[in-house]
């Protein structure tokens, strides 16, 4: 398996990745079924880069976990870089929308969670961030208004609207750069609804959104 595939294919270039924000609990069904609350402002965690798979790849679980589960998500490519945007001038920063995955080990982020300890293992290992090819955002004229699904091995597991996302996809890209700047070729990937659940070794996971395009990968 070829690793370290850190580019996300953007009309036909590849766009060189930097860092993937990851938004928490940002669909209030999904805060529910996790047992938590919605935020009072858009909550993030980061991803190396060497994370990202592309559409016919591997997910490859950890060996210290047996509890892999999928979550689907809108992704926004930044193209123009900058700190502390408002919310008005947000979305020119953007360059394009894919399709994600935020693969996470359940188990390895209860356990860090119950000893208070960062979790980033359960969620930056090695293929946990496969990722479709982008679309130029001038295809798509509401980010807020996508159908986003997942199933796995032919059966649905997650089908919700971008529309449930509790802030915009503005409102995000201008909290994130008030906290740390970012860059052309960063990701954001801005949440999942819920249906999350287990995915085994030899399981085929099948995601799309509307208007942008699907990713398909098994399970190792």
């Amino acid at each position: 398996m070829e690793m370290f595939l850190t580019f996300v294919k953007l009309g036909g270039k590849k766009v060189e990745v930097g860092k993937i924000v990851c938004l928490l609990r940002s669909y209030r069904a999904h805060a529910e079924e996790m047992g938590s609350s919605a935020p009072e402002k858009p909550e993030f965690f980061l991803k190396p880069r060497t994370a990202i798979i592309h559409d016919g790849g591997e997910v490859v679980i950890p060996r210290d976990s047996s509890d892999v589960h999928h979550e689907v998500e809108l992704a926004v490519i930044i193209g123009k870089g900058g700190a502390r945007i408002p919310v008005e001038k947000a979305m020119d920063h953007v360059q394009g929308y894919a399709v994600m995955l935020d693969m996470t080990a359940r188990d390895l982020q209860a356990r860090a969670k119950k000893a208070g300890k960062p979790w980033a293992a359960a969620k930056g290992f090695d293929t946990s961030a496969p990722i479709s090819d982008a679309v130029p955002v001038s295809q798509v004229t509401d980010p807020r208004n996508l159908e986003i699904w997942l199933k796995v091995n032919g059966r649905d597991r997650q089908r919700s609207n971008t529309s449930m996302m509790i802030y915009s996809v503005a409102e995000i890209i201008s909290h994130v750069s008030g906290i740390m700047s970012l860059e052309p070729g960063d990701i954001i990937a801005t949440g999942t609804p819920e249906g999350i659940s287990q995915v085994v070794s030899g399981d085929t996971i099948e995601a799309g959104i509307g208007g942008i395009g699907t990713i398909r990968v098994r399970v190792r």
